[in-house]
């Protein structure tokens, strides 16, 4: 039970950026982003080549650059080309199977068996804590992306940005452009999903093409759970069961397993 326990922690804070991302899309921008199951994709499938060529740190953040790339190209499609936002997603989602093909060398899975993952060096130094030494970098990961998630949402830009999903004609009288705002919110959250892909790359040592199937579906699970017991009165409280959320659908699905 406690391995169980332990895996779905684990498994749990790595997901939970996903969560975090689609929470940012779906909840403060009031857009329906499907291009989750690519974008996670694509920063599994970067962050295994950047790693296989020996950089894993480097790895992280060159993920979360393709993966803001990516959200870059949906937000350009419904602001300056007019298309909807579920269109746009599906759009992405769609030429993102090609590329994360291209980046994985066209082969449909890549192994990183016998390679240094930021796991691996940390393990080193957090060798006090045993095997609980994942759990660590895990939980430290979605600390640092929830307290930067908070932040970052009561900054003026922030505050811009929840104001356009409350009311974008609000916003765009307030002399606010509300494309750029959209903009930014989608790159971070393709920035995040990128990051959570990443990162269980690098955990489990591997990516497979396929890998992204359902994690709209996971993610929004993770968002109901965290909102129906937690609430979402104050932002932290929405944040923290978003996380919460996340690690209670894996435990879910670790005992039914």
């Amino acid at each position: 039970m406690l391995i169980i326990t332990q895996t779905a922690l684990e498994l749990g804070f790595l997901y939970a950026l996903v969560a975090m991302a689609l929470f940012l899309s779906y909840r403060i921008l009031d857009i329906a982003d499907l291009t989750t199951d690519g974008c996670f994709v694509l920063g599994a499938a970067v962050s295994v080549t950047v790693t296989a060529a020996g950089h894993p740190v480097l790895a992280i953040f060159a993920a979360m650059l393709a993966g803001a790339c990516a959200g870059f190209v949906t937000a350009f499609l419904q602001t300056k080309l007019g298309v909807p936002s579920i269109l746009a997603g599906i759009v992405t989602n769609t030429g993102l199977y090609t590329i994360n093909l291209a980046v994985m060398g066209f082969s449909s899975t890549m192994s990183l068996v016998k390679t240094d993952t930021v796991f691996s060096l940390a393990k080193g130094s957090l060798s006090f804590l045993g095997g609980w030494y994942k759990l660590a970098i895990a939980l430290a990961m979605i600390l640092l992306a929830g307290a930067a998630m908070l932040g970052f949402l009561g900054t003026r830009l922030g505050l811009s940005i929840r104001a356009t999903g409350d009311n974008a004609a609000m916003v765009r009288a307030s002399s606010i452009n509300p494309a750029f705002t959209i903009t930014v919110g989608l790159c971070i959250s393709g920035a995040l999903c990128a990051l959570s892909g990443g990162l269980l790359a690098q955990y489990q040592k591997s990516c497979d093409i396929n890998v992204g199937t359902g994690m709209v579906t996971i993610a929004l699970a993770s968002l109901i759970i965290g909102e129906t017991l937690l609430g979402k009165r104050t932002m932290l409280r929405r944040i923290i069961g978003v996380v919460f959320g996340s690690c209670l659908y894996r435990f879910i699905v670790a005992v039914a397993l």
